[in-house]
């Protein structure tokens, strides 16, 4: 399943007003939530300037939205509690894919780098050392990302699942699981603190 089928598994009905966080410049997963009747906006720095769209952090946006999604995003949100407590004030419930990159051990990595070297066009970095020295200070490890997620929204769905093809974009099979999917719907004590505010 693609994390649009995930997404949509997890929504309520449309026509629900739904928000992507750092939907990126490609506009992520907004325009199969418009075409499945939801009300949907995308809100990133870098998203396309079309309608649909906001070209902003989405730590500005004001309102509450029924849902929240967001791709790869939320492990390089800085500060992280804030961040999530922006997010939990936005949309009651959230719908995440992420990268577990902290998981990738020596063996992963070989494989990886293995695999990239014998690809005609491959995608993603070459070397996961080089990668690792780049990110060092950006990148939160996803038992941070999940205990803070844990902290404002009751977990409803939690899978994990392999992360490098698509890091590679490559029909490849894939030893590694540190690709995961959740989703939350808040806590009554989030709800209240965030009404509060």
């Amino acid at each position: 399943m693609g994390f649009t089928a995930f997404v949509l598994q997890h929504l309520p009905p449309p026509p629900a007003r739904v928000v992507e966080v750092g939907c990126g410049e490609l506009g992520g997963v907004v325009p199969a939530l418009a075409a499945a009747g939801y009300d949907a906006l995308g809100v990133d720095p870098v998203a396309p300037a079309r309608d649909g769209y906001l070209q902003a952090d989405f730590r500005e946006l004001d309102g509450e939205f029924d849902a929240a999604v967001a791709g790869r995003v939320i492990h390089h949100l800085h500060p992280l509690d804030a961040s999530l407590d922006k997010l939990a004030c936005l949309a009651p419930l959230v719908v995440v894919d992420e990268f577990a990159w902290d998981l990738i051990d020596p063996e992963l990595q070989g494989w990886y780098e293995a695999t990239y070297r014998d690809l005609p066009e491959p995608s993603g970095p070459p070397s996961l050392d080089e990668w690792r020295a780049r990110h060092a200070d950006e990148l939160h490890a996803h038992g941070a990302v999940l205990a803070g997620l844990r902290a404002r929204y009751d977990e409803l769905a939690f899978e994990w699942l392999p992360y490098f093809p698509r890091w590679l974009r490559a029909d490849v099979e894939s030893p590694d699981r540190i690709g995961y999917r959740w989703a939350g719907a808040r806590t009554s004590t989030t709800r209240s603190s965030a009404s509060s505010r």
